[in-house]
């Protein structure tokens, strides 16, 4: 349910939109998108702050812990690695920051995807000049298999 000042889904229980109340690791999985083993991997790998415990044990969750996990998934959508998105949440909390700081972590990043995409372009090419090669009958001659099976000297792959 919307919040009253908001369009995005209330991160607190019940009707009580303005008060904020601490909810659970299913419902911040729901809210932000991530699932809950995620959420648990975040925390035991240092990404987010420890949740504060209830008196039964339950992970508790505010709003900031939403915001923080949306972000931290939007992040990960866009490809950032783990260590490089904690370097960005550094960045987000940071008032203090430089936005060169974030721009060149973003363009590092943008020069990882390239070099991917051309990784990729290679492989597309390569792959389908075998596919062509295949006759694709009923005969057990295949140019794919014959070429996978080559014995060759490259440094990766």
């Amino acid at each position: 349910m919307p919040c009253r000042s908001s369009p995005t889904p209330c991160v607190c229980a019940g009707s009580n939109c303005e008060g904020g109340s601490a909810i659970k690791i299913g419902q911040a999985a729901t809210l932000s998108g991530v699932p809950a083993k995620t959420i648990r991997y975040y925390e035991s790998i240092g990404l987010i702050a420890p949740a504060r415990r209830s008196d039964s044990g339950y992970r508790r969750y505010e709003r900031q812990d939403i915001e923080t996990l949306r972000f931290i998934r939007r992040a990960r959508r866009l490809g950032f690695a783990v260590p490089d998105v904690a370097k960005l949440l550094a960045l987000w909390r940071d008032k203090a920051r430089s936005s060169s700081e974030v721009k060149d972590l973003a363009n590092r990043h943008l020069i990882e995807i390239d070099a991917r995409i051309a990784q990729l372009t290679a492989m597309r090419a390569a792959l389908t000049e075998l596919v062509d090669r295949c006759q694709g009958d009923k005969r057990p001659d295949c140019p794919i298999l014959r070429d996978l099976a080559e014995v060759r000297t490259e440094t990766s792959g």
